[in-house]
């Protein structure tokens, strides 16, 4: 039994610019986790709550000095002295403490980071890695780890990249069967054969929030032929070696009753962006369509489940929010087959957790994502091998933020084998 001795939380950058806070967590074992929060650009308004100072005179008022006073102040004193190994019993503490559904008290930038650092503390103690203590923690009997297949973020849109787009996330995805070190190689060529792809179209490779590149393109069907166009360039073959899955974040095309694409001259009726996904559909055979109706829009994730649930990946994110009762509504309402997990949405490692327990027992995909706002904190890669995820999000193959999540899965399949 390791308790928990001492913690530290400081103010540091995230890859956007912005502060974000890094906690420290030391046991009496001498044991340290630590562990930074990561922050959404796009949420979705079922998350839980970060909490900022809205001080403009700092950071444009995103500072999060109040959270590193919160811990000090309010969790600090009652979970110094718990027994680290009760990550159930933490947890709870600290939703106690915050006393509200969405942690719009103490700020999910606080409670995941030090959730997360207690954790990683602890399975420092046990002298085990830590996704054989992600493991652990929600007992799941898992006699051989595996690898998620990456999903590669490469051609970024939406809020991740200034508009240019109205799809978010243009991603490509290697066959479940590769190596997850083959796959990594897959995407980072087909990355590279991406920029020149770009130039060879007189578009500028920019570079968007999640390391992808952010050319303006005329329509969205501009970009996933630019994609398809990269990947034969890199040597592959297009839905062979790779597929396509994309994000469209549609809360955030969703004008009035409508949605507003630059594929389409006036605005789309709900019905009508469904006919748009099952031609587009037809056309690319999508591995994954996630968040492509509004997250209140119930009746649509109903029928383009019911219509493509059966080949394709129908994935909630905005939809559910790593949060257990939209979870539940989503299971009951047939709405989709497969789920993004940030614990950061969630606020804890715990709720987290029960997240993904629900969606296993309802034979959900899993898919465990990093943010836009991210830091050099690789634990996330840690979680998705602990759960056992089939998918993982971590951006495009670049930048420092993204790819120590991919190192870091490196590792542990080198540890693995």
């Amino acid at each position: 039994m390791a308790k928990i001795e001492k913690i530290i939380a400081r103010e540091i950058l995230n890859s956007t610019g912005y502060p974000t806070i890094e906690a420290i967590v030391q046991l009496a074992d001498k044991s340290m986790g630590v562990s930074s929060s990561p922050s959404g650009t796009s949420k979705s308004k079922y998350e839980a709550i970060e909490i900022r100072d809205i001080d403009s005179k700092r950071f444009q008022g995103k500072g999060v000095l109040e959270g590193l006073r919160k811990i000090h102040s309010t969790l600090a004193p009652r979970l110094i002295g718990q027994d680290a190994q009760n990550q159930e019993q933490i947890d709870q503490i600290i939703t106690t403490a915050d006393g509200t559904p969405n942690k719009s008290n103490l700020g999910s930038n606080v409670t995941i980071a030090i959730s997360t650092a207690i954790a990683k503390a602890q399975a420092t103690s046990q002298k085990m890695p830590v996704y054989q203590y992600i493991a652990k923690l929600q007992s799941a009997n898992i006699h051989e780890f595996v690898i998620p297949t990456p999903m590669f973020n490469i051609l970024n849109g939406g809020q991740h990249a200034d508009g240019n787009l109205d799809f978010q996330e243009f991603m490509v995805v290697t066959p479940r069967s590769s190596s997850y070190s083959l796959s990594l190689r897959l995407g980072a060529e087909i990355y590279y054969a991406l920029r020149e792809t770009i130039k060879s179209h007189s578009a500028i490779a920019l570079i968007g929030d999640e390391g992808g590149y952010a050319p303006t393109l005329y329509s969205n069907i501009d970009a996933l032929k630019i994609l398809e166009e990269a990947v034969a360039r890199a040597g592959y073959k297009f839905g062979w070696d790779a597929f396509i899955s994309l994000d469209i974040a549609a809360s955030h095309i969703k004008q009035g009753s409508s949605y507003k694409i630059k594929d389409r001259p006036v605005a789309l009726s709900a019905n009508d962006l469904l006919d748009f996904f099952l031609v587009l559909n037809e056309q690319y055979h999508l591995l994954s369509l996630e968040d492509p109706f509004d997250q209140d829009d119930w009746d649509q994730w109903r029928a383009l489940t019911e219509k493509l649930g059966g080949e394709t990946l129908i994935t909630g994110d905005d939809l559910i929010a790593t949060n257990y009762s939209r979870l539940e509504k989503c299971i009951s309402q047939k709405a989709a087959n497969a789920v993004v997990i940030k614990p950061n949405q969630a606020g804890t490692i715990t709720e987290a957790l029960r997240v993904v327990k629900a969606a296993k027992e309802a034979n959900f995909k899993i898919i465990v994502s990093h943010r836009s706002g991210e830091t050099n904190d690789d634990s996330i890669a840690d979680f998705a091998v602990g759960v056992g995820a089939d998918y993982v999000k971590f951006g495009a193959p670049a930048r420092g933020e993204r790819v120590a999540k991919y190192n870091r899965l490196l590792e542990i399949e080198y540890e693995l084998s």
